[in-house]
């Protein structure tokens, strides 16, 4: 299988979580559909880190786009001679691997932290805008969630969302490390490597 081929084929499934992590986050802006929340500025610190628009968007749209524009035509064997422009493609493609590595990081780490800190919101005690939990405990401790009166079920639409965004980032993350191990092998090795290639050097 073509070393381009294989990166247009990861570009193409970066672009389609880039694009889940970017709808996700600003789902994370309006809880249950609500606008309010936002221009109350009644949103949790790790919401508005901007980790799903940026980290695990915009920041994985770069080498998904990069990756899908890599051709596949014309490739030459291990150690051949020609196509070098596209051997420097792919090779220039680890770097932006490199970028979606960052921005997918960016999005794990923020997203972890956003499950862990909990959401904001407001409580029945004291009728004020807190972090009511402490830890990472609270996702497992049903009877607290009702804690939060404002918004409606805001528990369950952080975790739901943030679990995305972290599962989203993570996978992201992987493709662009597999993407930095077939860029190095499509620059060093040529771009297609096709089984009679591979024979006829052996020969």
């Amino acid at each position: 299988m073509c070393f381009a081929r294989r990166a247009r084929c990861i570009g193409c499934k970066l672009l389609f979580l880039a694009l889940l992590s970017i709808v996700a986050n600003i789902l994370l802006y309006f809880p249950n559909g609500e606008t309010r929340f936002a221009s109350e500025h009644h949103l949790g610190k790790y919401v508005e880190c901007l980790h799903g628009i940026v980290g695990g968007g915009i920041l994985v749209l770069i080498p998904a786009a990069v990756f899908i524009g890599l051709h596949n035509d014309d490739c030459c064997g291990c150690f051949g001679r020609g196509s070098c422009g596209k051997r420097c493609s792919m090779l220039s493609s680890v770097l932006a691997a490199f970028i979606g590595m960052l921005g997918s990081g960016y999005c794990i780490i923020i997203s972890a932290l956003g499950l862990s800190h909990g959401p904001y919101c407001l409580t029945h005690a004291g009728r004020n805008w807190v972090y009511p939990f402490n830890s990472g405990g609270y996702l497992f401790e049903y009877n607290k969630w009702s804690v939060c009166q404002e918004p409606y079920n805001i528990v369950q639409w952080n975790i739901t969302l943030f679990s995305i965004l972290l599962v989203v980032g993570g996978i992201e993350f992987i493709l662009c490390v597999i993407q930095i191990i077939n860029g190095c092998l499509g620059g060093f090795c040529g771009l297609c490597c096709s089984h009679q290639e591979v024979s006829r050097l052996l020969l």
